[in-house]
């Protein structure tokens, strides 16, 4: 029996996790032995104060779930003990043994080709034969097996056109579970129904994607070389990014289907439209969501004084669109938006390695911004850390934020998202916001092999 860190057994096992667990018990230590053919976990019960161990294995489908428990002892080491008699007990046994008669299907190897090599997403292609993606396939590969495909076409999208909606997606699943909610995909739409004992709320996944000409050729973006580029960029191209598919989905009228109901609708948006955009997607999607500038200025004493103001429109070219999605018809049926540039392959290869998964040749160096606390800072925090670096921590939750709808008919309790940012707009048009100690707004990921490096956007 060895000793593996808690993101590792997540990786494996999380997704087998019911909710309530956390409130009657709490997980001390995880292990693995025979070469990961079995996992463990010791846990101290909340009530009794007494400790325990559980053992998971391979179902039919090679997702790791519940095969065995030990006894409860008064002693965490007694606990220990008996836990690797047991581990070692069913390690022993045929895999037929772990087997729950529940699974449907085969296990299905994700990474195999459903389409002509010309067809694959080139990220795709990236991910399935790149090292230095190697932590990120590491990572990914168990967590499809649990990954319910409501529409049936996932891998083949995965695999292809679709393969940035469907990573963002891989990504929500991946930080709802880490925020310990079950997570139901029996429903096409919206795409994810999460639940736990402190609540419920539904999500629907939006991305926004690369702009094409009238026969089907991306449009590259406008540059972003000077300041002026940058800011027409952030205050009205973006914008109009973000409200296209926002609008698009609000038109689906989700909140009519029976299965959603009185729960709290959620759109969760990520921008793919061009190689870096991320950079400055948040600054624009601010903008945009609530549909003010905030200016700023400084007393004679120091201190920040910040003044809104209301944008009306965002023209770019022969397009124009109205700013606050919030303000828009039906739009207070949507309790709130929440956004991430987080889910990438880096988010994914950087997750992987902490779990011990990769070569052991790939380096990651992380550059960002983050939020700075101080409340006369102008400028974000600026870091630089290496992934491999004792010291690094991250988390699935980390750098998301939740704008919130001040017209929701059903508004979305923070404390059921209690690791990310939250956002809400005031009467007088600033913004009250609660946030993490450490929240990222964007990076860049160095993915280093020997002497070849590559910098992939965030």
């Amino acid at each position: 029996m060895k000793r593996i860190p808690l993101i590792r057994f997540d990786a494996f096992a999380a997704y087998a996790r019911k909710p309530m667990i956390r409130l009657l018990c709490d997980e001390l230590s995880w292990f693995e032995h025979g070469g990961e053919r079995v996992l463990g976990v010791v846990v101290r019960d909340r009530s009794d104060d007494d400790f325990g161990g559980h053992i998971f294995g391979k179902d039919r489908n090679a997702r790791y779930r519940w095969i065995g428990s030990t006894g409860f002892h008064e002693r965490r080491r007694h606990a220990e003990v008996d836990l690797r008699r047991e581990m070692e007990r069913h390690a022993a046994m045929p895999d037929e043994e772990y087997y729950q008669d529940d699974e449907q299907g085969q296990p299905v190897d994700f990474f195999a080709p459903l389409a002509n090599e010309n067809k694959l997403h080139p990220s795709f292609k990236a991910l399935r034969d790149a090292e230095a993606y190697s932590a990120a396939r590491g990572i990914i590969e168990p967590m499809m097996r649990w990954y319910q495909d409501a529409d049936g076409n996932f891998i083949e999208q995965f695999q292809t056109a679709g393969f940035d909606a469907r990573i963002w997606e891989l990504y929500l699943f991946a930080a709802f579970t880490e925020m310990n909610f079950e997570i139901f995909r029996i429903h096409a739409v919206p795409d994810f129904c999460c639940s736990n004992p402190v609540g419920a709320f539904t999500v629907e996944a939006v991305t926004v994607n690369p702009s094409r000409d009238a026969t089907g050729a991306i449009v590259p973006p406008p540059p972003t070389e000077t300041p002026e580029q940058i800011q027409a960029f952030i205050r009205d191209y973006m914008p109009i990014k973000f409200a296209g598919p926002l609008k698009a989905k609000l038109e689906k009228r989700y909140w009519e289907k029976p299965h959603v109901g009185d729960k709290p609708l959620v759109f969760a948006i990520q921008d793919f439209s061009a190689p870096g955009s991320m950079v400055h997607s948040r600054s624009a999607f601010e903008r945009y969501i609530h549909g003010y500038e905030h200016d700023w200025e400084r007393r004679d004493d120091g201190t920040l004084v910040i003044k809104p103001r209301k944008i009306g429109v965002h023209k770019w070219r022969a397009k124009e669109v109205p700013s606050g999605f919030f303000d828009l018809p039906d739009s207070e049926h949507i309790s709130a938006v929440l956004f991430s540039n987080s889910g990438t392959i880096s988010k994914f290869n950087r997750m992987g390695a902490l779990a011990g998964f990769g070569s052991e040749r790939l380096r990651l160096v992380r550059v960002g911004t983050a939020l700075n606390h101080d409340p006369n800072a102008t400028a974000p925090f600026v870091f630089e850390r290496a992934v491999k670096d004792p010291r690094y921590k991250e988390s699935w939750a980390e750098g998301i934020d939740v704008w919130h709808n001040p017209r929701a008919v059903h508004p979305l309790d923070p404390n059921l998202l209690p690791d990310v940012a939250h956002h809400w707009l005031l009467p007088d048009g600033n913004v009250k916001s609660l946030a993490p100690d450490w929240h990222p707004f964007g990076s860049m990921t160095l993915h280093s092999l020997v002497e070849d490096e590559a910098v992939v956007p965030y």
